[in-house]
């Protein structure tokens, strides 16, 4: 298969990251169907990337016309033979668990045409973790995606399975979606901005976990040294909290580091509510105006962070 054969994209999993991937996908002039498994979710999430068009048209980046058409380019499905009959690459935004990224992908390997190239998402994991139980393991490796309102980058991630055809396919694939892509050479947590990032974050939680220094003045450090418009727990708002304790959860129990379990104990407080960040409309900060974006954050003068 060459590049110009990848038509149709199936985004499974229709969370934040999936709607991303799947409108740039579609903005792209790729047809796009987006996979999960309730109508419920999908509806929700369809609302969600007609926000991020607008978003897109707001930043100059396509007409309005362009928004119209790459959102007539998505469907929608909960069916998993109809979704994956006719899909030429997955990308797949499922939660960070090996054993649930391997079946889901065990199930459409069972559907999905012999051309379909399989690629993960995933922000933690290792591609080898689970690529024997995509059933393709050859035609499978990790894409990738960084927020696309704000980056065009992405890390591809081979293992030591993937064909050299399938690497060189997969970074002309995000070449043709307007991606700028960093190709790993071997396996690593985090590929190579996360891995930075990480290690940023848990510290972050670390500090508010062991009560050395709330959530806004930790985000006012960073942003007050670094000069930057968001700290990292206005970060894990963006990523969702959910997300982030589960990767949290999982390396805690895989390494059975203490003070891991305890940061995720201390974002567990935040999923058991429900305040999961952006899209819940409330995390560290409340959305759409959370106060680190307000004159005088970092002064000090503005409310609290929610708690």
């Amino acid at each position: 298969m060459k590049v110009e054969d990848i038509n149709t994209v199936l985004v499974v999993g229709s969370g934040n990251m999936g709607q991303q991937i799947g409108f740039q996908c579609a903005v792209s002039g790729l047809d796009v169907v987006l996979y999960d498994i309730s109508a419920e979710m999908l509806e929700k999430a369809m609302d969600r990337v007609g926000k991020l068009a607008k978003t897109y048209m707001a930043g100059g980046r396509i007409t309005e016309a362009q928004a119209v058409e790459a959102l007539e380019r998505i469907t929608t499905e909960t069916d998993r033979k109809k979704a994956g009959k006719n899909a030429d690459l997955i990308s797949e935004s499922i939660p960070e668990d090996p054993d649930l990224k391997g079946k889901t992908f065990a199930a459409f390997n069972d559907i999905c045409p012999d051309r379909t190239l399989f690629t993960t998402n995933t922000s933690s994991l290792l591609p080898s973790m689970f690529a024997a139980a995509t059933g393709r393991p050859d035609r499978f490796a990790a894409l990738h995606f960084h927020d696309t309102r704000f980056t065009n980058i992405v890390d591809i991630m081979p293992h030591t399975g993937t064909s050299p055809e399938t690497l060189a396919l997969i970074e002309a694939f995000a070449k043709k979606i307007g991606q700028v892509a960093i190709v790993l050479k071997k396996e690593s947590n985090g590929y190579v901005f996360n891995a930075m990032l990480m290690t940023l974050l848990e510290s972050a939680q670390t500090l508010a976990a062991k009560g050395v220094a709330s959530v806004e003045d930790v985000d006012r450090s960073w942003m007050g040294v670094m000069h930057t418009l968001v700290g990292p727990f206005g970060i894990m708002d963006s990523i969702g909290i959910d997300t982030v304790y589960k990767i949290t959860d999982y390396w805690a129990k895989k390494t059975e580091n203490p003070q891991q379990a305890a940061n995720a104990q201390f974002l567990k407080r935040y999923v058991d509510r429900g305040d999961l960040g952006v899209k819940t409309g409330r995390g560290f900060y409340d959305y759409p105006n959370p106060d680190f974006q307000k004159p005088g954050f970092i002064a000090g003068e503005t409310n609290k962070a929610a708690g």
